[in-house]
């Protein structure tokens, strides 16, 4: 994670792992493993993909013991074949059995996120629309899922709520309209932030125009309605469609002309990448 600030931002995430996973002591590694014994294994790709969170992967086995060393053949956002070797990692044999399983719990779900985002970017390659990720996040795994969305080709939406001004359906019924909703933004938000306000139909539409939305987002809208919105829209603002997103509509959505399509799919439902750690051997006698 290229100009990450390990120890203010992310050594604390990969604390809380691996404390969920080790709450006193390893005790299967520690029963077969009494001493300081110096090992090494192998990192097996067992899948076609994108490999995302290599850097993760080593600093799990570092925040154990620093000695750790792992070579890896491969950098982040390579595409990576089924059975390729994509490392060796070298330590402490029971530093190694004990942080194996949270190292590659992040491997593989940052993998699989970068390749699902990858899929959904070729489908928009001969457009101008940008696709973005959502807050439909992991808990704790955030940092990691959003980075893995820029290595797959995708775009970034706000990172949390202290982000942006994103006035949703609950927050226009709170304000009473989409024009109060806006009114207050911009009354509140420092005037460097756009504010973007979700639309469900074309009075909604026409209202956010009218109050001077910087962006407007496209609710789970037909394809006629969405036509229509852009229309009335034109370069008063920019757009974003969102809602009911699947691969298959993406070319269709772009077609349309809107300038970002967001969706959770990207980080609620990519399926992991499977990789291994395999071949465990000493490399000092026992």
């Amino acid at each position: 994670m290229h100009g990450v600030n390990w120890k203010v931002n992310i050594d604390e995430y990969i604390l809380r792992a691996l404390k969920e996973d080790i709450t006193s002591e390893d005790v299967t590694t520690n029963a077969v493993m009494r001493s300081h014994i110096i090992g090494k294994a192998d990192l097996i790709c067992k899948q076609d993909g994108i490999i995302c969170g290599l850097t993760v992967f080593e600093r799990v086995f570092q925040l154990l013991d620093e000695k750790v060393e792992f070579e890896c053949f491969y950098q982040e956002g390579d595409t990576v074949k089924k059975n390729d070797l994509l490392g060796v990692i070298k330590g402490d044999i029971r530093v190694l059995l004990s942080g194996e399983r949270t190292a590659l719990n992040y491997l593989q779900r940052m993998s699989g996120i970068a390749t699902y985002t990858k899929e959904f970017v070729k489908e928009l390659e001969e457009f101008h629309t940008k696709l973005l990720d959502t807050r439909k996040t992991t808990p704790n795994m955030r940092p990691f899922e959003k980075y893995a969305v820029t290595i797959g080709g995708g775009t970034n939406h706000r990172y949390n709520l202290s982000d942006g001004v994103l006035l949703k359906d609950n927050h226009i019924g709170a304000a009473g309209s989409v024009t109060k909703a806006i009114q207050l933004a911009r009354e509140y938000a420092p005037f460097v932030r756009k504010i973007e306000v979700e639309v469900e139909n074309i009075e909604m539409v026409k209202e956010a125009v009218e109050a001077g939305a910087d962006i407007i987002m496209l609710d789970n809208m037909s394809n006629e309605t969405m036509k229509e919105a852009l229309t009335i829209i034109g370069s008063k603002a920019q757009t974003e469609c969102s809602g009911n997103v699947t691969k298959e509509r993406l070319k269709e959505i772009a077609s349309l002309g809107v300038d970002f399509i967001s969706s959770g799919a990207l980080t609620h439902s990519a399926p992991i990448m499977d990789i291994s750690l395999k071949n465990l051997k000493p490399l000092t006698k026992q």
